[in-house]
Formats: structure tokens, sequence, C-alpha cells
């Protein structure tokens, strides 16, 4: 035996060997999308041709373009609603849940393999499953396929001891952790937890911490699968799935971080970055205005539960708008039916369905230069939805006790949850395939919904300008932002596209347009963030031929391949400071550089190296246009 991440990737190998940043074939269990993301993927699907899945379930979430302003959502879903039942996936309908809440309920399982449309996939690696974010193309081929490739990652063992102190979550350790590692600290790593004090954190807190390790750029995290584990599915009535999971007392790591959990403090990331750490003790007196608590980090059912104690008998601020969002149908009639829920209404809470709302940007912005304080898993700038608003993250304790007090402190005091015997799983949410000879063979389209835009083979040369000359830590946000007014054209990119890079500038379109496409030059970690493909999918239709960073988030590294957009990085970082927006660049021998690796960008009569270290697979891809013409390609 070894790692439990060389485990779960050994049990699923189909090709390849577990070596570092070698390419591997996995096979995938399950996949999951949401409606922000699934448009596409579904879109895809209908480009492959395919009439099956080649997964053991795969789930069509909605919990993300809530909003019904307009046809265009609407459309959406009954889109996504009927491409599942052609393709005999489950679709869990508006209002049953956000997709990693409801998947670790009803479906996620220790010793599975998932792949999700959604970065925050993760999630269920508090269950012991080796779950992956990706991009909608990615998925969509993993659903025709059975298969996901992925570079062999290396693995960080976070040892943890101790017992977590009343008042301090799952949130307060992901949140600690980031303080230490960065944002780009997991990138190329699958984070793996252990140690004596695995046994004191519920599946809850384990499921908060791998959601965040998304914001690490970690690959995936994962926790051992113990007794813990058995009785989460027990009192869920899915016991049969539980298989355990530990690594061997000799399991050799990349890399070693210890973790006390007695130590852990309540803690924030303050504005704009995950990682901007700060024990809320060292914060002094910081006003709130809003507090909104929920997302797929800390909405479960003990999240719910600790903050209806905080609040009971209490009365919100009189400046602090508080909305509480429950993760699921099944959490909410939970609450409905214990008193929680009154709780929190008495206290002056504004209840939200069971979906990602706030967190994904659809709705509950705040006031300007508000200050919002927030349990969810990112406060990129702008992403509220206020562009001035200052967002911070902290635990559900914290939150809650902030919109009580109107400043960012703690509660007094935190008794534990006692979770029910049994959930009593809202099941009408949810429509299962038929079998395949009754399934519907058309989809329903609306007229929002405008077909995948397609790439072509390389070209061998081009002479381009530099549309935009980008910072480090550029986020899918600020590629293509998440707001109200936005959402609801995920699945109409010309209508989308208006908007591309537009928290970084206000011209990116006309710029494209002017030129004939071009390049993006970025610093460090460039796409971290949403595995929203959209942040490829905007630069393939406004013809941006290649990404050049210093380096890049590893989704959206994949998904500019997908899209046949060259993702090049500085062989020397220090070149990036040769390079001025708006000048004029050529490359030349596009497909023998592909091939070798080394590619060389003229700017004012100087050859900048650059390096594309690419696999096999992905080297064909690039040449041929993307992985959807790749695939079409080997079907035919």
């Amino acid at each position: 035996m070894t790692s439990i991440a060389y485990q779960l990737l050994e049990s699923h190998l189909l090709e390849g060997t577990l070596s570092p940043d070698e390419e591997i074939k996995l096979k995938i269990d399950q996949t999951l999308t949401q409606d922000s993301t699934g448009t596409m993927v579904y879109l895809q699907l209908e480009a492959m041709g395919i009439d099956d899945i080649q997964t053991e379930l795969s789930v069509a979430y909605i919990d993300h373009n809530m909003l019904q302003t307009g046809f265009e959502n609407p459309d959406d879903h009954e889109f996504i609603q009927s491409a599942a039942a052609k393709y005999g996936l489950v679709f869990s309908k508006p209002g049953g849940g956000i997709c990693h809440q409801v998947q670790l309920e009803q479906f996620a399982a220790p010793g599975k393999t998932l792949v999700g449309s959604d970065s925050h996939t993760p999630t269920a690696g508090g269950l012991g499953a080796l779950a992956i974010g990706a991009g909608g193309l990615d998925v969509a081929v993993a659903m025709a396929s059975g298969f996901y490739f992925l570079k062999v990652p290396k693995v960080l063992n976070v040892r943890l001891r101790g017992k977590l102190k009343p008042g301090t979550n799952g949130k307060d350790v992901i949140l600690a952790i980031l303080g230490k590692k960065t944002v780009k600290g997991g990138t190329g790593y699958i984070v793996e937890y252990s140690g004596d004090g695995v046994k004191n954190l519920s599946v809850t807190d384990r499921a908060t911490i791998c959601n965040m390790g998304a914001e690490l750029g970690a690959t995936t995290s994962v926790f051992p699968s113990d007794e813990v584990t058995r009785a989460f599915l027990k009192r869920h009535g899915r016991e049969e799935a539980f298989v355990p999971l530990a690594a061997s007392d000799d399991a050799v790591y990349d890399e070693v971080l210890d973790i006390d959990l007695s130590a852990i403090e309540p803690a924030v990331a303050k504005p704009h970055l995950p990682d901007q750490y700060e024990k809320v003790k060292d914060l002094g007196m910081v006003k709130v205005d809003q507090v909104a608590i929920g997302s797929c980090t800390n909405s479960s059912y003990t999240d719910m539960m600790k903050v209806a104690q905080i609040l009971k008998g209490k009365k919100v601020h009189e400046d602090v708008s508080l909305v509480i969002s429950p993760g699921s149908a099944t959490i909410l009639n939970a609450l409905s039916k214990n008193g929680a829920l009154a709780i929190m209404i008495e206290a002056g809470a504004r209840i939200l369905e069971s979906a990602c709302g706030p967190c994904i940007g659809m709705g509950q912005a705040p006031k300007s230069g508000a200050v919002s304080l927030r349990s969810f898993n990112r406060n990129f700038k702008g992403r509220s939805g206020t562009k001035d608003a200052k967002i911070y993250l902290a635990g559900p304790e914290t939150c809650a006790a902030s919109a009580i007090a109107g400043y960012i402190t703690t509660p007094d005091s935190v008794d534990p949850v006692e979770e029910p015997d049994h959930y009593e799983h809202a099941t009408n949410y949810l429509i299962y395939p038929k079998e395949k000879a009754s399934r519907p063979k058309d989809v329903k389209m609306g007229p929002n919904i405008k077909p995948f835009p397609m790439a072509h083979p390389l070209e061998d040369g081009f002479e381009k300008t530099i549309l935009l000359k980008a910072s480090d830590n550029v986020t899918t946000d600020d590629i293509c932002p998440s707001t109200a007014k936005l959402l609801p054209y995920r699945s109409n990119i010309p209508e989308l596209s208006k908007h591309a890079f537009s928290t970084l500038v206000d011209d990116f379109k006309a710029r494209a347009e002017k030129h004939g496409g071009g390049i993006v030059v970025g610093g460090d970690n460039y796409g971290q963030g949403s595995s929203r493909e959209h942040a490829a999918l905007l630069p393939l239709y406004l013809g941006v031929k290649a990404i050049v960073a210093k380096s890049f988030a590893r989704i959206h590294r994949s998904n500019l391949i997908n899209m046949g957009i060259l993702p090049l990085v500085f062989k020397d970082p220090a070149d990036y400071d040769k390079l001025k927006e708006g000048e004029t660049i050529a490359m030349k021998d596009l497909k023998a550089s592909v091939k070798s690796g080394e590619f060389i960008l003229t700017a004012g009569g100087e050859g900048i190296p650059l390096v594309g270290d690419f696999s096999e697979r992905e080297k064909a891809m690039l040449l041929e246009g993307g992985y959807l013409n790749y695939t079409k390609n080997r079907r035919a």
C-alpha cells in the first residue's frame, strides 16, 4: 500500500504509469455538471454525436443561474433537463440544492472517481473520493468515453493532530493552510490529509477543507475513509457505499505540512484573495454591512445548526443584512422541521433558496463600498457584483456572531451539533433517466442558446498584437466576469464576449476586433479560480491565438488547450518585462514548435524564448484545433 492518492489513481489507471508529470488515462465513475457550465457540456455532447454516456452515474444540477428575470435561464434549464433525459443522466431540479452538497449527501462514495465541471468538485474528497474539477469539454469527453486524462500530481501530506476548539470550523483550517501555502501553493499537487486529528473532524469539516483546496490550486484533496465516513453514509441511508481507505505506514510524500488543530483559531481571508489570512483577534474592529452564510463550502446541516445556535434569542444588528442559503432541500427541510429555520427568521435573517446564490454573484450584491463577510470560498474583486465592496471570508460561526455584533468577531461559545440518526432526502427534486429505448431523441434549445464555437487547425505562424498585458493571479472572473447580469449568457458566447476581461479593461472586444485577434500576456498563476471554460471560449471567439504567461492554473491551462489556444510559458520569467501592451509580435514554425515544445516570440526585433510542455495527446489536440476536433476525428 501507499498514499491514498496513489491507491485511487492506481485502481482507476487505464493507461500510463504513475510517474510525476506523466500524463495518464483514468477511468471515471461519476461526473457532475451545473447549469453555469453545463450548457456548454451538453452542446459539446451534441457536437460529438454520441447517444449514451459511459459512466456509472452522471448528474446534471441546476444551482447557479437561478434568478429568472428573463427567458434565458429557464431556457437553459429546460435544455439541460432535455439533454439529461436524452443521454441518461440524473437531473437535479432548481431548488434541490448546491451540486457539491447534494453529491456529498446522495451520490459521492469513497474509492470512486468523480470529474465535475466546477472547480469545487473536490468537496467529495471529504468522503474519500478522488474528485477533480475540470473544464466542461473534459467532462463531456469523460461522459462520452468514461475516461479522463491527467498529469500525475505530486502529493502534499497535511498531517493533522489534536482537535478543533469550539467556535472553529474546517473553514478556519483551510484558511490557515492558504495563509501558509498561498493560492498557487498547491499547484501540481493532490493534498492528502492524515494523522490522529482526522478522526476528530466530521465529514462536513473534511468536505469544507477539500472544497477550498481548489483555492490552493491543487488538483484535488482527499481524506481517509474511516468510521466517521461510515457513520455519515449510514445517516444518509448509504452505508453500503462505504469502503475503508487509509495510507500505509510507510507511505512516501513529496511534501509534508503539520497542523495542530487545537492551535487553529477563528480567522478571515481579507480582500481580495483567499490566502490573505488573518486571525479575527488580530483584525481590529471591522464594521460589517452584509453577512452571507452558505455556498458549497459552508451550507451543511451542522453549519446551519451552529448558526441557529448562535442566533437563538438574538437580533441581527440594525446595520447588517444577513442572508442564509441552506445547501440542499434536504437540509432546508430538516431545518424547517426542527425549528432552526424559525430561529433564523426570528433573529432577522433573510432565507435564500438552496443554491449558490451570492457566491456566484447571483443576487445579494452589497452596497457601494460595503464590507461583506461571507462563509464562501472566493473573495475575488468584483465577484460579489459590487466592484468597490470589500469581501472577507470566514467560517459560519464567525459570520453569525458578526451579524449580531455588527463587526467581525467570534462567538462566545458554540456547542457540538448532534446530527439526525437518519436524513430524509428531498428526492422529489431528482429526475432519474428512463431506459435507453424510451429516452427522447432530441434536446430543447431556446433562442439564447448558440452553437459551440469551433476552433480550426493550428496555423503555422502569425503576426499579431498584444491585446492585453496583465499582472499576476488573473482569475477566471477577470477573464469572464460572473455577475447576475452576465450569467444568463453562459450559453451565448457572442453576447458574453462583449464583456471579456471587463474587470481589467473596458474595451478588450474592440481591441480584438480592431486587430483581428492577437495574444494576451500574463504573470504568475494566470487563470486561477473557476473551472468555467468560458474563460477560454471568449478568447477563442475573439481570435486570441496564444496566452503567454509566467505560469498557469491547472484547469485553465487545460481549457486553453481544449479550445486550441496555445498556453505558453516564459523560459525566463524576466522576459515578461520586455513585452508591451499594444505592440506587434510574431511567431513562426508553430507546428514544429508544438512538437518540440520550444517557441520563439519576436518583439521589437528580439527573440523571446517560450516553452510549451505538452503531452503527445495535447500536441495532437493543438495541431488539430482543440479537444472537440481531436475527439471527433477519432470517432470518425
